[in-house]
């Protein structure tokens, strides 16, 4: 699915939106998380209606999350919410591997960090939402 790009202008599609209308842009967005609601809004203000993953409805694979941390380029455990309360329950001590990350992200989506937002083959993490910006300015 690939995100609709309005032009600032009434009902006219400007230059810029116009060249970059086939890019996918996606969140991956948790409702109840204000930042997320945040970033979600920030897009539509820069007239942005992005796919919306709900990911903790419908979580991803482990495949999906090596995907996203090369996208992000960090390390797997970056993507771990490690002042969750459950995380400490599933991993007491000690930092995992990356192949743990992404085993505890898989297992349990309330543990990676959000929102993440992806356009075309770059993401970013919307803490704050300004920091998706970038994404959007370099289409």
């Amino acid at each position: 699915m690939t995100a609709a790009f309005y032009g600032p202008e009434s009902n006219a599609l400007s230059t810029h939106w116009l060249s970059i209308m086939t890019i996918s842009v996606t969140i991956y967005h948790n409702p109840r998380c204000t930042k997320s609601r945040q970033t979600l809004e920030l897009l539509r203000q820069h007239n942005v209606e992005p796919q919306v993953v709900q990911y903790l409805e419908t979580p991803l694979s482990a495949t999906e999350l090596k995907r996203l941390v090369r996208m992000l380029g960090i390390d797997a455990a970056e993507l771990l919410r490690t002042k969750e309360k459950l995380f400490r329950e599933v991993f007491p001590e000690g930092t995992p591997s990356d192949a743990q990350a992404i085993s505890l992200m898989a297992e349990h989506p309330r543990l990676m960090e959000r929102p993440i937002v992806v356009v075309g083959d770059k993401a970013a993490i919307g803490r704050p939402p300004e920091n998706i910006l970038p994404l959007l300015q370099s289409q």
